[in-house]
């Protein structure tokens, strides 16, 4: 053997040997004897962050629901097929007269990913169904004769949709952000193809990590609300890269006027209005790379105004010591603490709260339904499940979450039959739940059950205003009335 070729080989073994240390590595460090559960719900588990160069990776393999597989539902629920077939389904909408716009949809070719967590993301996304190109198309799906089938199927639109995701509709007019713009389209419900130029709202700050944009409209229609997550894990290309992001932005649909409505949200997604308190909530993905138990993904309230600490703090008052950025001294004073944690990496998305002319039975006639649609990086795997936060009737969360839809993890955690993403009521009253990396979108109800008559509205006492102000150090003023 010459030289060159001895050279050679000795190369080609020490890059062998590194590639699989590598491996190993990302495969089996960072494993967790942490049960999910316990970083789930009002007082979650906060452990020690174990900050990691290179995030651990465990990859569930999509396998698809071959024959008549299917996720399991909850005691006193029954799971069908809504619809099959579908090429990557992500969000799904609702219309009044009973049909369903979906969202063939996935990251555009041009997001950037950041960071060393953004490499490892391009790097293994493909291997979990999420890497194929975006399909850019909204398709509208139609159950005619009730059934709980939709066996009609027409493609809605495909023209100047680049990675859609939310949508909302009202009085005639279809909202849908696509990852870098919200655009209004003309519409009537019935229709089966949605024609016309759209009307662009507002421009987004578009690609990144999290690509998708949801959007909420305000009850009277007068407000639209669209989140968009950060363009990194921690702001890793500093944080003139993520202006505009890792907020919720308030649009006006009469004059396109907006404003940012809440920030410090890493990933919000769903988003939705409490029927107890009439307050918008809201689904947010945490930071990752802190160790498999940190940060807790979580659920919360969003009023005006609201901050919630990324990428420096999270959890009102726990510092990321990763963040190199300059921080205002005075913000965890006004940070706010999250309502629920989720669980850790388990990738909360869809969010719907429980409302009248819902389904699925007492059981789950007050709190939310959340879809998780699973870790990938996370030893062992969690979320891969449809779940529900259980509200009391002050319209706050308690206890754990409940289990609703189960099953898409296959048993050792390495393939998945698919994962959940996204959530509706149909004119039945059924739970719908998109399956990105199964095709189909499920369909969930509780048989012979009457429909829900909703959560009550909290109805509370508000406080007063002062006709003065008093100055409490200072005796009472000659001819005021005493207490």
């Amino acid at each position: 053997m010459k030289a060159w070729q001895r050279n050679a080989l000795i190369a080609l073994l020490v890059v062998g040997i590194v590639v699989a240390a590598i491996y190993a590595y990302l495969t089996f460090a960072h494993r967790s004897d942490l049960d999910s559960a316990a970083t789930s719900g009002t007082d979650p588990m906060l452990v020690d962050p174990k900050p990691q160069t290179f995030p651990s990776v465990s990859l569930a393999k999509p396998s698809g629901w071959d024959g008549n597989l299917a996720p399991q539902a909850a005691a006193g629920l029954t799971v069908g097929r809504f619809a099959t077939g579908l090429d990557h389904p992500r969000t799904i909408l609702a219309l009044p007269n009973g049909d369903v716009i979906v969202a063939l949809t996935n990251a555009p070719a041009a997001a950037k990913q950041g960071g060393i967590t953004g490499f490892f993301m391009k790097l293994f996304m493909g291997r979990v169904g999420a890497g194929d190109p975006s399909p850019d198309t909204l398709v509208l799906l139609r159950d005619a004769d009730g059934d709980g089938r939709a066996e009609q199927r027409f493609e809605l639109r495909k023209a100047d949709m680049h990675s859609p995701s939310g949508m909302a509709y009202r009085d005639g007019k279809l909202y849908v952000a696509n990852h870098n713009a919200v655009l209004q389209f003309a519409f009537t419900p019935g229709e089966t193809k949605l024609a016309g130029q759209p009307k662009q709202l507002m421009e987004l700050p578009g690609g990144g990590n999290h690509w998708m944009r949801n959007l909420l409209l305000s009850p009277d229609g007068a407000q639209l609300y669209a989140a968009v997550g950060s363009a990194t894990n921690i702001a890793d290309n500093g944080m003139e890269a993520e202006a505009g992001r890792a907020a919720i932005w308030e649009i006006d649909t009469a004059t396109g006027r907006r404003r940012q409505y809440a920030a410090g949200m890493r990933n919000p997604n769903g988003l939705d209005w409490n029927p107890s308190t009439g307050e918008m909530w809201a689904t947010v993905q945490e930071r990752d790379m802190l160790g498999p138990d940190l940060v807790p993904d979580y659920l919360t309230n969003v009023p005006v105004g609201a901050q919630y600490g990324w990428p420096w703090v999270y959890w009102k008052d726990k510092f990321d010591d990763r963040v190199n950025w300059p921080m205002d001294t005075n913000m965890v004073e006004y940070t706010r603490k999250p309502e629920y944690a989720m669980g850790a990496h388990t990738a909360v998305l869809g969010l719907k709260f429980a409302s009248a002319g819902n389904r699925l039975g007492a059981a789950f006639g007050n709190g939310a339904f959340i879809a998780r649609h699973g870790s990938w990086n996370r030893k062992p795997p969690a979320g891969y499940d449809v779940v529900f936060v259980p509200f009391d009737g002050n319209g706050n969360p308690q206890g754990k979450p409940r289990p609703v839809l189960t099953g898409f993890l296959e048993k050792g955690g390495d393939k998945a039959h698919g994962r959940p993403v996204w959530l509706a009521f149909d004119k039945g009253g059924a739970l719908l739940v998109s399956d990105d990396t199964g095709g189909v979108i499920w369909r969930v109800i509780a048989p012979g059950a009457a429909p829900s008559a909703g959560p009550k509205a909290v109805v509370t006492e508000h406080m007063k205003p002062n006709k003065e102000l008093v100055d409490p150090t200072q005796p009472p003023a000659i001819g005021r009335p005493q207490d």
